[in-house]
């Protein structure tokens, strides 16, 4: 004999986004405060009644004040409003910029022409707008001539003084020691 087997599915209906908005017939409230496609307010009033007035302009109502006693609706086009929200946020991500953190490392016998070549790649980072971690390792005995890294450190930030601030004191962390500097025309 056949055994029949019945396997229960639940499906959820899961939305992509949600909107921020309630529309239309979404408004359920007793009554609200009604504010025209012009800006000019028309007062308190039914919820129905400001839908009606709504479609009579061929627009949407919208809940943009849920918290306020009355609710606040505004009269719009919602498709609209949506489209240039989403503009508006789409240029905002183009003009955004990561600022990110470059590092250079030395050790404490660095000679002084890699010094060099070296600030003058810190202060290219600075230039372009980036944050620059310094840091100097130390290995085996040169542990106890931190202060010969110290020195170093405030050497390097003294070179790129004009184009940055020294956002960390140089510190100590197990076997580096470390600094940051900011450019000064933080954009």
């Amino acid at each position: 004999m056949l055994g029949i087997r019945f396997f229960v599915v639940y499906m959820e209906v899961l939305t992509i986004a949600k909107l921020d908005h309630q529309l239309n017939e979404e408004i359920r409230d007793k009554e609200i405060r009604l504010i025209g496609s012009d800006g000019a307010q028309l007062g308190i009033m039914s919820a129905a009644q400001a839908n009606a007035m709504a479609e009579e302009q061929g627009m949407d109502l919208v809940k943009i004040s849920p918290n306020a006693v009355p609710p606040v609706c505004k009269i719009m086009d919602y498709s609209k409003f949506c489209f240039d929200q989403k503009k508006r946020e789409k240029e905002a991500r183009k003009n955004q910029r990561v600022v990110e953190i470059k590092e250079i490392r030395m050790s404490p016998s660095i000679d002084t022409n890699d010094f060099n070549t070296k600030v003058k790649a810190a202060q290219k980072f600075l230039s372009d707008g980036n944050r620059v971690k310094v840091s100097v390792r130390f290995r085996g005995r040169e542990m106890a001539h931190t202060n010969l890294g110290e020195k170093l450190l405030m050497d390097f930030a003294a070179e790129c003084a004009e184009i940055a601030n020294m956002e960390k004191n140089p510190k100590l962390e197990g076997r580096f020691m470390a600094m940051f500097l900011t450019p000064k025309n933080s954009k």
